[in-house]
């Protein structure tokens, strides 16, 4: 393929039409709503939250994860908060946290009186690792926080393994991952607690904004709701009053209402996801210079993106010119997904609680008050990495559009033998 047909060069682009929108909603979303909305026009009587739609949305996704509790949340940071809320760590313990996660997943362990330790990426990976946890493990460490980006899985069976060794919690973080599974079984179930975002753009959704807490382990639940609803005395026999000091995070009926719709859509959601994430996977597997980029064996990512790995040394030009010339062959894409905790200003400036530095810099604090960390593997992720938009409603045919822009630009742009 010569250079002078890519698109980005004047020839003709491999896909001129868009690609599918999700078509996420539908009538019967619509359907379920206008019967809330009825309900409430006919009783004079608006809906709130906790009622029989939330209850049966947190039922229903219990049953989707095989059994446990739920609890619906306004959001999926909040599902992160409320999740590390739960364990009721004390100040100034520090919770090992993601290399590469939205800033939403790691900002919560502040906010909870604790300090985030960020662990790197496990080599040509965006997740962690049991080895790059391991050397950060200290007496003050209590949780591990792990977050499973892109829909593919953590290994996590080494985890859980150095958490019991050390008695700490487990939180994961599934925001990016419905339905994927780890060895035959759905994320969220493995920690102690995990935290699931759904927002509008997730595979499921509770409308623009949402998120939900889940857990088999019965206190830890009523920890959260505690944690999740201004420290009402759920599941506390007896007790009167609020009982600890938190905020008000909870989900709403109308929201759930859409997700108890949603949940009957997801399974379908994430197995036409991954039809066409596996397609391009075994199109690329023997490529030189490109491929859907590896997963942990025993796994099956539910692709909220499919994330790519480039061998820039077979590549005649940077990675940002070869996302251009990919992009302008109509395929949907995000060049670089550095999504780094330790490198936002938020985190190098200490910017929680005005100029204080708190946790960082409290004298009760006997860790490293300007922590550096080693996240080199995060980063090269990232530098030789991107990401293609994919979702639901993609056929065949938008994959295999997808695998030949991407042969066209790699042919383009690839060294040959000759050339080195």
């Amino acid at each position: 393929m010569s250079k002078e047909s890519l698109a980005i060069n004047g020839g003709k682009p491999v896909r001129e039409r868009p690609f599918p929108a999700r078509f996420m909603l539908d009538e019967a979303e619509k359907s379920a709503v206008m019967a809330l909305f009825d309900a409430a026009l006919n009783s004079g009587n608006a809906f709130g939250y906790n009622g029989p739609p939330e209850q049966e949305y947190e039922r229903k996704f219990a049953e989707y994860l095989g059994g446990g509790f739920a609890d619906g949340v306004n959001s999926g940071t909040n599902a992160v908060f409320v999740s590390l809320a739960a364990l009721d760590l004390e100040p100034f313990s520090e919770v090992i946290v993601p290399p590469i996660t939205d800033p939403g997943g790691v900002m919560p362990v502040v906010y909870i009186g604790c300090v985030p330790v960020v662990a790197d990426a496990a080599p040509g990976s965006y997740n962690t690792s049991a080895e790059q946890i391991a050397p950060l493990i200290n007496e003050r460490t209590r949780a591990i926080l792990v977050a499973h980006i892109a829909g593919e899985p953590v290994d996590m069976d080494p985890i859980m393994e150095l958490a019991k060794q050390h008695n700490l919690y487990v939180v994961e973080d599934c925001a990016q991952a419905h339905g994927s599974l780890y060895k035959g079984r759905k994320c969220g179930t493995i920690g102690h607690i995990a935290a699931f975002s759904t927002m509008f753009g997730k595979h499921h959704c509770t409308g623009g904004q949402g998120g939900i807490v889940f857990t088999k382990d019965e206190k830890l639940h009523f920890e959260g709701r505690r944690a999740a609803d201004r420290g009402k005395p759920f599941g506390l026999v007896g007790a009167a009053g609020n009982v600890r000091a938190a905020l008000n995070c909870n989900l709403n009926d109308l929201s759930a209402t859409i997700g108890i719709v949603q949940l009957d859509k997801l399974q379908g959601i994430v197995q036409r996801r991954r039809a066409v994430g596996e397609r391009i996977r075994k199109a690329l597997a023997d490529h030189p210079l490109i491929r859907v980029s590896k997963q942990v064996p025993d796994t099956q990512s539910s692709y909220w993106f499919l994330r790519m790995t480039m061998d820039l040394e077979k590549c005649s030009v940077t990675k940002q010119e070869f996302c251009r010339a990919l992009s302008m062959e109509g395929i949907p894409l995000n060049p670089e997904y550095r999504h780094i905790p330790c490198e936002q200003p938020w985190f190098k400036e200490q910017k929680v609680f005005g100029k204080s530095g708190f946790p960082w810099q409290c004298s009760d604090y006997k860790g490293d008050r300007n922590p550096v960390f080693k996240v080199d593997n995060a980063i090269q992720a990232a530098l030789t990495g991107f990401n293609i938009g994919i979702n639901e409603s993609w056929i065949e045919s938008d994959a295999d559009d997808t695998i030949r822009a991407i042969l066209k630009v790699a042919d383009a742009y690839g060294k040959t033998e000759k050339a080195k």
